[in-house]
C-alpha cells in the first residue's frame, strides 16, 4: 500500500507564497490546511450560490404556473369541448380507415 504524499504547493510569486504562510500563521495552522479550508470554503460558497439560484428558479417556475392555473385544471366547458374534438377526430379517423 503507497502512501499518500503531502501537497506540493509550488508559487509562481514569492510575495503570494508569502502573504498566504503569513495568513495560514496568523489563523494557527499549516500552509496545507489553510490552503484546503480555504478551497472548502469556496466551494462552499459557489455551492450555496447555485442552490439560491436554483430555490429562485424553482419559485419563479411555480409563480409561472401558477399564474396560468385554469389551463392545468379545465372547466367543463373546456372538457365537453375536448372531448367533442377528440370525437370527431376519432370519427374522422374511422372513416379513413373504413374507405
Amino acid at each position: 500500500m503507497t502512501h499518500p504524499k503531502a501537497m506540493n504547493l509550488r508559487f509562481p510569486d514569492p510575495a503570494q507564497r508569502a502573504a498566504i504562510e503569513a495568513a495560514a500563521r496568523q489563523e494557527g495552522v499549516s500552509l496545507q490546511e489553510y490552503i484546503l479550508s480555504a478551497a472548502y470554503a469556496r466551494a462552499t460558497a459557489v455551492e450555496e450560490r447555485f442552490l439560491e439560484a436554483f430555490k429562485a428558479s424553482v419559485a419563479r417556475s411555480g409563480d409561472a404556473f401558477a399564474e396560468d392555473g385554469d389551463a392545468a385544471d379545465p372547466n367543463a366547458e373546456q372538457r365537453a369541448a375536448e372531448f367533442e374534438a377528440r370525437r370527431d377526430l376519432e370519427e374522422q379517423q374511422d372513416r379513413g380507415h373504413a374507405a
